[in-house]
């Protein structure tokens, strides 16, 4: 059974631990010198899961920002040559994101920073203790309730 202080402590504690990871993988962006920042960085992981290049709005929608701030984001990546604006081929008023050859490139180098950063994080921990973490956060992450016999 827990007490309104453990869980509070338990939060406090992923709290810290999400900004660790953060600081870690920025440190990681950084070191290879991809001149992509963090937000940047989760955009062009979000366009690299679309089928076909999605409009400004649904980037903002998925993202969970106003469309403002992705097209700031869009404005520094078109500028560096990760992505590129196209027009939608059923309607010329309509702009869609793709990326570009070197934005797939980026992606590569900010995948394996993130793995360095992963490899950091979790060097405490056994394998065995790895799996059990896996699955506690997916049981939080999916919201699925421990069930107690």
């Amino acid at each position: 059974m827990t007490s309104p202080d453990s869980d509070g402590l338990l939060a406090e504690q992923l709290l810290r631990l999400t900004r660790r990871v953060h600081r870690i993988q920025k440190h990681h962006l950084e070191h290879r010198d991809l001149g992509i920042t963090p937000a940047q960085s989760r955009l062009l992981r979000t366009l690299a899961h679309w089928g076909s290049p999605p409009r400004m709005a649904d980037l903002a929608e998925r993202l969970e920002v106003v469309p403002r701030a992705v097209t700031t984001l869009v404005d520094g990546l078109e500028a560096s040559g990760k992505v590129r604006r196209v027009p939608d081929p059923a309607n010329r008023r309509v702009i869609r994101i793709e990326l570009t050859d070197d934005g797939r490139k980026a992606l590569g180098e900010l995948r394996a920073a993130r793995r360095s950063a992963a490899e950091e994080i979790l060097a405490p921990l056994t394998e065995e203790q790895r799996e059990a973490l896996g699955g506690l956060l997916n049981m939080l992450i999916d919201g699925t309730p421990v069930r107690r016999c």
